[in-house]
């Protein structure tokens, strides 16, 4: 069905990013795997939604085609006060890092938690930094200030 209606609207597997679950790499593990790679084949990218979060099994990983994790928003938002928070981001990137994996922080609010990221190299974010919700309309002047429709990243090292 995903990738019938990618066709439909002409467009591009790789374009595409679906955000599961832990929950659901827990469940039906093999036919889970099967349609999780069936749709990786088919281009489509797959992230780790609110990592760390759930019951976290690491052997995940490894067994299911994922190409990266979200740090959730509960992790990121005292990162700068709370010692055990900056700890857990630290882990999950140098994890995401050991599997090859991009590494996403949800809720960004405050230039020093972007910088504290940025720091330990995490260069996708999520959050009021850079915006508040928008309607679609108010999304494409804020993509048209800002010069086009790119995905918001930080130049890697």
């Amino acid at each position: 069905d995903i990738i019938a209606l990618l066709q439909e609207v002409s467009l591009p597997p790789e374009r595409l990013t679906l955000e599961i679950t832990e929950s659901l790499l827990l469940e039906e593990t093999e036919r889970t795997l099967v349609w999780l790679n069936q749709v990786r084949a088919a281009g489509v990218k797959l992230s780790v939604d609110d990592f760390g979060t759930g019951f976290s099994s690491l052997s995940y990983l490894k067994r299911f085609p994922v190409n990266s994790l979200k740090i959730d928003q509960s992790f990121v938002r005292e990162v700068i006060t709370n010692t055990e928070d900056a700890a857990l981001i630290r882990a999950i990137i140098k994890l995401a890092e050991t599997f090859a994996l991009d590494v996403i922080a949800e809720g960004v609010e405050q230039c020093e938690q972007l910088e504290f990221l940025k720091q330990h190299n995490c260069y996708l974010i999520q959050g009021y930094y850079y915006s508040r919700p928008l309607s679609n309309d108010a999304f494409i002047d804020f993509l048209k200030r800002r010069g086009g429709g790119e995905v918001v990243q930080f130049p890697r090292p």
